[in-house]
């Protein structure tokens, strides 16, 4: 009836560790850094729930994916409908529904919305792609992404094209992201050591083993993509709220490239990898990035060339692959405490030498 206690002590304590450590950075960057940092943190903290959302698909079904910040895109203008000035929209947006063009909803229902219309389509989108394997499968989540940004371009009554969707309200910070990321987090270590996740592991190790373990793939890969696809449509909604103002090209190549060398860098088989990926990449790219706005060293004023954000990306991602090609943290989760192994090891023990019952109840 209830769970072996050594058993929800190791499905909790890998997420309760990672938000822990998580909150730990966001209470002292809050404490010690000014507005500027507070931006920064809550840009990271939007991206950790995209790279965790793209772990739940990547890392348990063993597929790379390029088109999950079409989803992140999808999350980010349904916020916007949800959320913008009506007179703005009925000017601006007249090929949207009344009831979002006539309509201003709360920051929750624009946040449920956009995870809903996100799933919606990566349920339709993973129907049609996800019966194709490896490299193919890989190559159509970019058409996937290719196709949503052409629309989201061009789509002038409903998403404004090349011009911006403006008049956001900006309601997310640090900690409401750090919410949201710790819901992310938990989620997917929840889907990874259950019964869905552990198949779906196992197709992604031995798909020929699986399948004649009866293990139905394609429908186990349908359910992740699309909580995949939910929790990157969370971080769009958020990312709206956060930046006051929405273009096509954000939601492109360079997201997707920073998405996926996070994941890659900190170890795509694992959760921990995501979040410290994440971390490790920010902390990368605001040095080169203040590097790039330049300082002063006496009367002397020094700056990095531009681009050398995206140099300094790629080079890592090369070092990683080359060098450590399991990431940063060899796509292994953190350990459980040798205390609590052994605590939980004797339980088994005990329930195992316990008389079980045969005859009818």
């Amino acid at each position: 009836m209830f769970d072996n206690p050594s058993n929800v002590l190791g499905r909790l304590y890998l997420p309760c560790v990672l938000v822990v450590g998580l909150g730990v950075i966001v209470l002292l960057c809050t404490l010690l850094g000014g507005d500027q940092i507070a931006v920064s943190l809550t840009e990271m903290l939007i991206r950790l729930i995209v790279v965790v959302g793209l772990y739940m698909f990547v890392g348990n079904s063993g597929i790379l994916s390029f088109g999950h910040i079409a989803f992140m895109g999808i999350g980010a203008y349904a916020a916007a409908w949800a959320t913008c000035d009506p007179d703005w929209k009925s000017m601006m947006l007249t090929g949207l529904p009344l009831i979002l063009q006539e309509h201003q909803y709360p920051f929750l229902v624009a946040v449920v919305f956009a995870c809903l219309l996100a799933a919606a389509v990566a349920l339709v989108f993973g129907l049609i792609i996800l019966r194709l394997s490896g490299i193919a499968a890989s190559i159509s989540t970019f058409a996937f992404l290719v196709v949503i940004n052409s629309i989201t371009a061009n789509w002038d009554t409903v998403t404004g094209g090349t011009s911006s969707v403006v008049n956001i309200p900006t309601v997310v910070g640090p900690w409401t992201a750090f919410v949201f990321a710790a819901i992310a987090i938990l989620a997917a270590a929840l889907l990874q050591t259950s019964s869905i996740g552990l198949m779906l592991r196992a197709s992604r190790d031995d798909e020929v083993a699986a399948k004649a373990s009866g293990i139905g793939i394609t429908q186990l890969r349908l359910i992740a993509f699309v909580l995949s696809a939910l929790f990157v449509g969370l971080a769009g909604a958020l990312y709206a709220q956060f930046l006051g103002i929405l273009t096509a090209d954000i939601f492109y190549i360079t997201l997707t490239f920073v998405a996926v060398t996070m994941l890659v860098v900190g170890g795509v088989g694992s959760l921990t990898g995501a979040v410290v990926g994440v971390v490790v990449i920010t902390a990368v790219t605001e040095t080169l990035r203040a590097g790039e706005a330049g300082f002063h060293l006496g009367s002397l004023a020094l700056a990095l060339p531009r681009g050398t954000q995206e140099i300094g990306l790629g080079v890592i991602m090369a070092l990683v692959l080359i060098f450590r090609p399991s990431g940063l943290t060899g796509s292994r989760e953190v350990p459980l405490p040798s205390g609590a192994r052994r605590a939980g090891a004797a339980v088994l023990a005990v329930n195992a030498e316990k008389p079980r019952s045969v005859g009818p109840r």
